[in-house]
Order: C-alpha cells, then structure tokens, then sequence
C-alpha cells in the first residue's frame, strides 16, 4: 500500500503551528482554539485510526491548555471550564470518533486498491508478457500507457515473434474499454502466438486472424459479437531480405525512420479491422518497403496520434519524430513516452502502445 505524500502526514502538525501562531493575537471573544475541533479529520487523511484516535485526545488536552493559559488573549485560568469550551471538548470527541472510523475505511480502501492495482499489474504481463530486445536481426523495444492510472490495463496490443519467415510483429487496438477489451485483446494475442511461426506468407496470417476471431466473436452470446473488432497491423522483417512487408487492418500507418528520415507507411489497399473481415473475402494487400540495416519501423496505437493539448490540438506525431531520427529504439520511445506526457499536460485520455524495431547494421545478430 502506497504510502501518502510527507506533505499530507504533517498536515496536522502544520494545523495546530497555525493555530499557536494565531491564537495569541486574537480577541478573547473569538478563541481560534475552536478549530482544533477539525484536527482528527485532518489527520485522517494520512494516517491509521490508532493515530486519528491519539489526535483527538491531544486536540482535547490542547484546546483545554489553550483555553486555561492566561497569556492567549488575556483569559482566565478558569477560562478552561467555561460551559462553551465543556461543549467544544465533546463536539471533538465526537469529530473524534468520526475521523478514527473515516480513518479505519480509508485504510481498508488504499489495502483494496492496492490489491486490485497488484492482480491489473500481474493480468497486464501475462496478456502484454516482456517482448525479447533482441530477436535475430531485429531490436524490439515497447511502450506501453493505460489512461486507467489505476488499474494499469486496457486494449492496447502489442507481439514480437520470431519465426521461420523473419521476425512477425503485431501492434492492435480493440474496440472498447474495460474487462472486455481486455478479454479481446487476449483472445487476439493468442491466436497471433499460435499463427505466427505457422504461416508462410504474411497474407496467410492475416486471413487465419479473421477467422480465428470470427469464431472468438461468435462465442460470445447476444449481439457483441460485430463489436469485438480490432484494428492491427501485421510487420514481418526476413532475416535475408533487406525489406518489411506490411499488412494495415484499419490500423494507422507505421513511421519509417531511414537515414535521417522519417515517413509515414501509408498502405495501398488497407482492409477493415480485423472481425470485419468478411466485407472483402480473403483479399489481404501486402505492402514492401526497403529496411535496411540502420533503419527503424516505429508502430504505435491511435492513442498516440489522438492525444492532444491543452488548445484540443492532436500530437503531430511526425514532427515530433523526426528530430529522434538518429535515437535507439529504447531511446526513442522513452522520448516519445516523456513528450506526450508534456504535450498532454500530463493528461493522456486514451490507451496507448508504442513497438520500435531496429534492424542490426552489418547484419548482426543477438
């Protein structure tokens, strides 16, 4: 569990030095040692029902020193059991009980969270498990952000395999958020491990895709089943061939980032997400571009594109790019990450996930 801000734990502290600091320069008709009567609530904000309980009885103890010193305003030793100030120690008792019990739900609270955040935290490696850095050729690196600060999911994809054929990347973003994104989301990746490395031609992978999420689709009762659509696309590096082939599924196009420069991918025949599939057949376009070594292929999620500033104004993600030209893959994406952070205000509203794979130059291999 989380501890709260050292600012937060002394805030009772800093209450009661207020309360000294004021208390002597006040009329004897306006005693600023009523609002100690706030205190346990103060200190229920950060700490446990032990201490909250001790807070009160100190704010009591205090108003009670504060009322009988003669030098706060010129009152009376007596001053201490006057009827009002009798009155202000029960109203704290009270305040008393009160913040102990906000004091034990706020506890039991930040324990449950906490142990939500764990089980999001543990679903989210097993579904987006670590991609290898090093896959033959290639250099894989991975950015992943959940606009659910709390639960640290959603439905963003991303997978890197090696195969056969070359490296076969996927990047998605399901339809949805929530539980059943995520449901999506992990129904996708699995039917992309098992296809991957069996596959002989990138097409070919993309058309078991659709229908091994037609049928994931038409499992699920009632009429979610048009709903669960991914947008994706499909990457695949051959180990011998200095190029990448591309096959977009509704999905944005990839960055190449070339010997300084950067271009957008844009597919000649892109086909619908996938689950949406059977509105062209099994007509999947497949789209070669150079990569040779040196080069890097940036694939990201529409969160990226759509996250905007404070104005409403989306992340020119191009213009942005383009002076990280010469950055590594991990490099790259720790900027972007830091950058969209910036450009959001620290507001990002939308999942997002980010792969950057760089061809060895020289044709090295790890």
């Amino acid at each position: 569990m989380p501890a709260p801000p050292r600012w937060l734990r002394w805030l009772p502290a800093m209450y009661v030095a207020v309360v000294l600091a004021v208390e002597p320069i006040t009329p004897v008709q306006w005693p600023v040692s009523f609002v100690l009567t706030a205190l346990p609530v103060v200190a229920a904000f950060a700490h446990g029902p032990a201490a909250v309980a001790a807070v009160t009885v100190f704010a009591i103890v205090f108003e009670g020193v504060l009322a009988g010193t003669p030098c706060c305003a010129g009152r009376p030793v007596g001053y201490v059991w006057d009827r009002h100030y009798v009155a202000n120690y029960v109203c704290t008792f009270v305040v008393g009980v009160l913040g102990t019990i906000l004091a034990v739900h706020r506890t039991r609270r930040e324990r449950t969270l906490a142990t939500v955040r764990s089980v999001a935290e543990t679903a989210q490696r097993v579904l987006l498990r670590p991609v290898p850095r090093h896959l033959g050729q290639v250099s894989v690196e991975t950015l992943y952000l959940s606009a659910a600060a709390e639960a640290r999911i959603g439905g963003d994809l991303y997978e890197a395999l090696p195969t056969a054929h070359g490296v076969r990347l996927l990047i998605g973003d399901v339809r949805g958020k929530g539980l059943v994104a995520v449901e999506t989301a992990a129904a996708m990746l699995g039917a992309f491990r098992e296809a991957a490395p069996e596959e002989p031609d990138l097409a070919g992978l993309a058309r078991r895709m659709e229908r091994s999420m037609g049928r994931y689709a038409r499992q699920i009762a009632g009429g979610e089943a048009a709903e669960r659509f991914v947008t994706a696309l499909f990457a695949e590096i051959p180990d011998r061939e200095p190029v990448v082939r591309i096959v977009t599924c509704g999905h944005p196009p990839p960055l190449l980032i070339s010997r300084g420069r950067v271009t957008e991918l844009e597919a000649t025949d892109p086909s619908p997400p996938v689950n949406l599939g059977g509105l062209i057949g099994n007509g999947y376009h497949v789209d070669a571009v150079p990569f040779r070594p040196g080069d890097q292929l940036l694939l990201y999620t529409d969160g990226v594109t759509e996250t905007r500033d404070p104005a409403g104004a989306f992340y020119p993600l191009v213009e942005r790019v383009r002076p990280w030209a010469g950055l590594p893959p991990g490099e790259l994406l720790e900027r972007l990450h830091a950058d969209l952070v910036d450009y959001s205000g620290g507001r990002l509203e939308d999942d997002l996930a980010a792969l950057a794979a760089y061809r060895l130059p020289g044709g090295a291999r790890s």
